[in-house]
């Protein structure tokens, strides 16, 4: 079976969408906050971001090459859960880390701004002008949140296979597209695409054991794994071993080349 991921803005129907499409298809259902209450190098609250994504950026600042380690941590993770199988994620950037494998279903929901300021006016105890200004302003920070580690556009209809607005859909009528997708051969998982799933994977596992040597490239194919990185030459051999301790439990590595560029 495929894997379904949903992007959506700011509190409004991925979760429930998520937990419905998991209870038709026999899925189990993964959101964001599950992945970041598995990184224990992150486990801080301002990282549980729900709004006030621009906090966030000075949260990440206080750890060395603290973009990148975020970024490798909650990758690896999504990858890791993603190996398994028949899961519904619901989460910002879970579409763009497996943008290439064709067993996943990638879904955009979105909804009319009405609807939207009416649910935030009932939720917040606000006005409707105040509803309007939160909603645009949570809808732009995660924008800038997606250019910021990835370089992407979250809102760009191309990232995805289908972009569903609801309104004029329910969303049991959303979950009734979704799931005729999802189950239709152009989604079906070939042992090509979970053979590329589980090299990503496994490239995201040692990327992210290697924290310390933020500047090391790695590449997997069929469980082998290459890894490139400059080094002072005084200093390859304790780096080489170090290296093996690191990734030598990884699961699924059959073996590593690990390339040293000297640099003086």
């Amino acid at each position: 079976m495929s894997i379904i991921t949903i992007s959506r803005g700011s509190f409004y129907h991925g979760s429930s969408i998520a937990g419905k499409l998991a209870a038709r298809l026999g899925f189990s259902v993964l959101s964001r906050d599950d992945i970041v209450e598995e990184l224990d190098e992150f486990h801080l609250p301002e990282i549980k971001l729900v709004r006030n994504l621009n906090d966030t950026f000075s949260v990440l600042d206080r750890f060395p090459h603290g973009k990148e380690r975020f970024k490798a941590a909650i990758r690896a993770e999504i990858l890791q859960r993603f190996r398994q199988g028949n899961v519904v994620y619901h989460g910002l950037f879970g579409h763009h880390f497996v943008k290439d494998i064709s067993h996943v279903l990638k879904v955009r929901i979105i909804a009319d701004t009405a609807s939207r300021v009416a649910d935030e006016m009932a939720r917040e105890k606000i006005s409707e002008e105040k509803a309007l200004y939160v909603l645009k302003k949570d809808d732009e920070e995660r924008r800038k949140w997606g250019m910021f580690l990835y370089g992407i556009d979250i809102m760009a209809p191309e990232n995805y296979n289908l972009v569903i607005r609801i309104g004029h859909l329910t969303e049991d009528e959303a979950v009734d597209v979704i799931v005729q997708a999802a189950t239709s051969p152009a989604f079906k998982k070939t042992s090509q695409s979970q053979a590329l799933l589980e090299d990503l994977a496994l490239e995201a596992q040692v990327k992210r054991q290697l924290f310390d040597f933020p500047n090391a490239t790695v590449s997997a194919k069929n469980g082998e794994v290459r890894i490139t990185l400059k080094v002072p030459s005084s200093q390859e051999e304790i780096i080489n071993e170090r290296i093996g301790e690191m990734i030598s439990n990884t699961d699924g590595l059959k073996k590593y080349t690990l390339n040293l560029d000297p640099f003086y």
